[in-house]
């Protein structure tokens, strides 16, 4: 039995952006969703003119997925030149852009156009596949086996884009492709916002409920936010419902974030757009938060490019270790020149119940003493008065050896009668 597709759009603004520059369109048959870049100048006008230029083939009827492809991908292209043309009209846009991962369901099979770093996963039988592959610096590594995966999660330059929809490429690289769909699948497209700080595992296990697709979307939503996404989050989950027919009322089409609505450009203040919803949904800014568009189709390029970052990677540790070094060393010379100086102090003190010269100062580091004795005068500590003796239990400060020698010479003068001294 043919079926239908239920699906919900959700965007937030995230955690620490003041303008939201995704975009998403969750129609009858379409579904996509736009992440733009280029900070207050264009981000959010990028993703929207994408989105809203897409959305236009949500309408048509296709004779086959084949059929589909071809429209996605055409509308990828017209709305790559739509940017293109708007930056020309409006300077101040120059390097706009956006990322887009759409597909269009016709019948069992789903066509797929995708740019950029937003991403397509498919969730079958509890299994979760990712679908399109990120154009980004660090997965061209990744595929090249200049990196491991691992590596790539904390690479430095892992927000640049190889390829997107702007001002940048006259004629850009889509990736396209075909997929079979049935009953009981569940797709999600979503935005770095999400991908970038929820992992597989969590993402898998959310839309492994069987809550409607607008609750997993919520949740979705809420977990990047858990998580401390700084970035805008935007997700579209789309079920191809295993109960209801095709025929019956579609669900209806739903923009979600910048395309949500109506840009308005703005001549006089040389910032083109004014956006009603700023007051409900204020609007990320990354302001170079992603590093837009890399061209490097020469694998040289590449390579000085992961040298350049080994480089500085270098760098910093010898950093580290000359520091880490030259505060050891001062440990050890202040350790080297305080013993020293504890080795020109001399007390008065007792040794075995004689009075005894000891060299250094009544302490210890750990179970090292800091003095020992440095000679034993002979002298009986009974022999003497029991306020000396008292004395001489809590130790006599000399200060040198001279003034230290001074003091048992005195004792020796006061011992008991007819004690030798």
């Amino acid at each position: 039995m043919p079926q239908k597709t239920l699906a919900a759009a959700v965007s937030h603004v995230g955690k620490v952006r003041s303008n939201n520059q995704d975009s998403a369109f969750a129609g009858s048959q379409l579904f996509v969703v736009a992440d733009g870049m280029g900070g207050h100048a264009g981000g959010d006008v990028a993703s929207a003119i994408a989105v809203n230029r897409i959305a236009e083939t949500d309408t048509a009827q296709y004779a086959s997925v084949q059929d589909a492809e071809f429209a996605l991908q055409s509308a990828l292209v017209a709305a790559n030149q739509l940017l293109a043309e708007t930056v020309f009209e409006h300077p101040e846009l120059t390097g706009m852009g956006t990322t887009v991962s759409a597909m269009i369901r016709v019948g069992d099979s789903i066509a797929i156009a995708h740019i950029g770093d937003s991403r397509i996963y498919l969730l079958r039988e509890g299994e979760l596949s990712q679908i399109t592959i990120d154009h980004t610096f660090v997965q061209r590594l990744v595929d090249s086996g200049r990196i491991t995966p691992e590596e790539a999660l904390v690479h430095p330059r892992r927000s640049v884009l190889m390829r997107v929809l702007g001002d940048i490429d006259q004629a850009p690289e889509i990736d396209t492709s075909i997929i079979g769909t049935a009953a009981g699948d569940r797709w999600l497209i979503c935005s770095d916002g999400l991908s970038s700080y929820v992992g597989e595992d969590r993402i898998r296990s959310i839309l492994g409920d069987n809550s409607t697709p607008s609750d997993v979307a919520d949740r979705l939503i809420k977990e990047a936010l858990e998580q401390g996404a700084p970035d805008n989050v935007t997700v579209v989950v789309a079920d191809i419902d295993p109960t209801s027919p095709e025929a019956d009322s579609p669900t209806a089409a739903v923009t979600v974030g910048s395309a949500a609505a109506p840009l308005e450009f703005d001549s006089e203040s040389g910032r083109r757009l004014r956006l009603p919803s700023l007051l409900l949904h204020p609007i990320k800014a990354t302001a170079v938060a992603r590093e837009t568009h890399l061209d490097a189709d020469d694998d040289d390029y590449l390579d000085n490019l992961i040298e350049a970052d080994r480089r500085r990677s270098r760098r910093r540790t010898i950093t580290w270790l000359i520091g880490i070094a030259i505060l050891v060393i001062g440990i050890i010379l202040a350790i080297v020149l305080g013993y020293r100086w504890t080795q020109t102090q001399f007390y008065v003190g007792v040794s075995e119940g004689h009075v005894a010269i000891y060299r250094g100062i009544q302490a210890s580091v750990g179970p090292l003493p800091l003095s020992a004795v440095y000679e034993e005068s002979g002298i009986p500590v009974e022999d003497l008065p029991a306020y000396y003796q008292r004395q001489l239990e809590a130790t006599i400060s000399a200060g040198d050896e001279q003034r230290a020698l001074s003091i048992v010479t005195n004792l020796a003068t006061i011992t008991s009668p007819g004690t030798a001294s």
